[in-house]
């Protein structure tokens, strides 16, 4: 059996003189490849496009799972001579959708079969070989779990060998039920290259008079429905817990425009809006970028992905929180704020707005990460407009209480409940500043970083406790330059993260340390836990130097890290029970299986 397939095999490589396959898709670890094979099926010659990718990355096998109707598989093939029937699609698979629910998707190895109905033999000058060339056009888009990357037009190009076609391998896969096969048949039959031009004119043309009437209509309509989804999406962002702390701040700076002349009152009001939708603007900017630079996406909870992004954020926020609370007021420059016409109030209304559009961001949820994956399948017109009105969205019952003064009546007169109101919000943002943008780092490094939040705070503390009006211009430098580089040099030292051991740890477990002793394997038990700062200067010192990890690495050592942070771990219990140590950490214990000793 083994040399029947091996047979095969053979067969089908010297059939189809194919180049090496070719990449239709890819994402970070995930990627897709396109080759072809000769091959026959139910007695019917063809070819076979073999797709070759990882399990998370898919196409749409229906025209209702697209993300757009045209943006399902589709697969096509041309060549001199010969003519195609409708491609057979394999059984699709099942993938959970959060707008659609379950949808028909094909996904990792599968294969279209491409049939052969009629192929005119030739006379090759040489009476050796008798060859075809074969392009086979994919079209459609790849997604992901996470997201959608950009639609794609590939072309696999091949020579068949037609004097073998008798003899071409069998293939058997279970077909997609004859109602659901996703792509209809594009025939073109060519006898030398001016025929088979004016053959594909014809066949564009023709498909495309099918598709103009109900294809466009159902497009458009979809179009419609995502941008007011969009907007809807942009409405539920006022709700989200990120935004409400401001909320009640945002309502008291419209209060305080409400005593202003009409005129100026409407162009505060809708400056704030502005701000709004700038922010989304400038997302709408930066994904277009991303998208013509890279060809994918940019998703924005990605972001939060990001290290560097989520620290940044969580500073921001941590700064508007202390600003909130009076730990710093921030004041304009008196040769600013005595200047006539209130520009400065357009920018702190503008301002605004764009800061609560980044709140916005950590707590996106379900309907808004809908619109995102929706819109990188569309043009970039399309993408970017849906990204606009969610902006335009969020804005809608701000814009309501300026254009209608009268709903601010029913807000509370300023008071004390103001200034209570203000500072809970201040807590609530350290709250949101922890809660939603550190809980992807690692233990090790959330901790430097929440660290350095504390510190942070205290150098904001001294611009704001430290320096008054009254302070000396020498001494105010003085302090701002002492508060800036206590934040800067322990930013550098706290912020980075940590630098990976070289060293292969495992966790404790008594049958590990065990298993090792019994193969005569040397072990090394590294006692530490997470509120040990020596135990940070040891790692950082001993065991994240090359040298010490090359050197366990040559004598065979079995490295354990031993947690003891808690007292019911069990690698606490073993300190005291096996080891008979007290319980100071850090503390390293060597187990020699020749000597049957300790080393400490």
């Amino acid at each position: 059996m083994k040399k029947i397939a091996c047979l095969a095999v053979l067969l089908s490589v010297l059939a189809f003189n194919a180049s090496a396959a070719t990449v239709i898709t890819e994402y970070e670890d995930q990627t897709s490849s396109v080759s072809l094979q000769a091959v026959r099926m139910n007695d019917q010659p063809g070819v076979a496009v073999v797709f070759t990718g990882t399990d998370d990355l898919h196409y749409y096998a229906t025209a209702t799972a697209a993300p757009a109707p045209h943006l399902l598989l589709k697969v096509s093939a041309k060549a001199d001579g010969l003519l195609f029937g409708e491609m057979v699609y394999p059984e699709y698979h099942y993938f959970n959708d959060p707008v659609k629910g379950k949808i028909e998707v094909y996904v990792g190895n599968f294969k279209v079969f491409v049939p052969i109905t009629k192929a005119e033999r030739r006379e090759p000058p040489d009476g050796d070989t008798e060859n075809a060339g074969v392009i086979v056009t994919l079209k459609g888009i790849a997604c992901t779990s996470e997201l959608c990357l950009a639609p794609f037009t590939k072309e696999v190009t091949g020579e068949l060998n037609l004097k073998t076609m008798d003899n071409w391998p069998a293939i058997d896969f279970k077909a997609a039920p004859a109602q659901e096969t996703t792509a209809a048949p594009e025939p073109t039959k060519v006898d030398n290259a001016q025929a088979a031009e004016a053959d594909a004119g014809l066949v564009d043309m023709l498909s495309g008079w099918g598709e103009t009437g109900d294809a466009e209509e159902s497009t458009d309509k979809s179009v419609l429905w995502f941008f007011l989804l969009a907007l809807l999406a942009g409405l539920s962002i006022n709700i989200m817990p990120c935004v409400l702390p401001v909320i009640p701040l945002i309502i008291m700076r419209l209060v305080g425009q409400a005593k202003e002349s009409g005129p100026r009152r409407v162009a505060l009001g809708f400056s704030f809006c502005g701000g709004i939708v700038l922010f989304f603007a400038a997302f709408a900017a930066i994904s277009a970028i991303v998208k013509l630079s890279t060809g994918t996406g940019l998703d924005m909870n990605s972001l939060y992905r990001n290290p560097t992004a989520v620290i940044t954020l969580f500073l921001f926020i941590l700064f508007f929180a202390l600003v909130l609370m009076d730990v710093l007021i921030l004041a304009l420059p008196s040769s600013v704020a005595n200047k006539q016409g209130g520009g400065s109030g357009f920018a702190g209304s503008i301002g605004m707005g764009f800061f609560a559009g980044i709140l916005s961001t950590p707590c996106s949820g379900a309907i808004i990460g809908a619109v995102l994956v929706w819109a990188q399948t569309q043009p970039l017109s399309v993408s970017s407009t849906a990204l606009v009105l969610m902006g335009v969205g969020m804005a809608v019952p701000y814009a309501l209480l300026i254009s209608i003064p009268k709903l601010l009546d029913f807000v509370p007169k300023p008071g004390t409940w103001m200034e209570i109101f203000k500072k809970t919000g201040g807590f609530l943002l350290i709250l949101i500043a922890v809660k939603f943008t550190l809980t992807a780092l690692a233990k090790d490094h959330l901790i430097n970083v929440l660290l350095y939040g504390v510190i942070f705070s205290f150098c904001v503390w001294m611009l704001g406790a430290w320096i008054t009006f009254s302070t000396p211009k020498g001494k105010k430098w003085t302090i701002r330059f002492i508060a800036a580089a206590i934040a800067v040099g322990t930013g550098l030292w706290l912020l980075p993260a940590p630098k990976a051991s070289t060293i292969d740890w495992q966790k404790y477990d008594p049958a590990i340390v065990q298993n090792a002793l019994k193969k005569e394997q040397p072990v090394l038990l590294k006692f530490t836990a997470d509120w040990c700062s020596n135990c940070k200067i040891v790692d950082k010192n001993v065991y994240q130097d090359a040298a010490t990890a090359a050197l366990l690495k040559q004598k065979g050592f079995v490295t354990i890290k031993a947690d003891t942070t808690q007292q019911s771990f069990q690698a606490t219990v073993d300190y005291k029970a096996v080891f008979k140590e007290p319980g100071n950490v850090p503390n390293t214990i060597l187990l020699n299986p020749n000597k049957q000793t300790i080393t400490k």
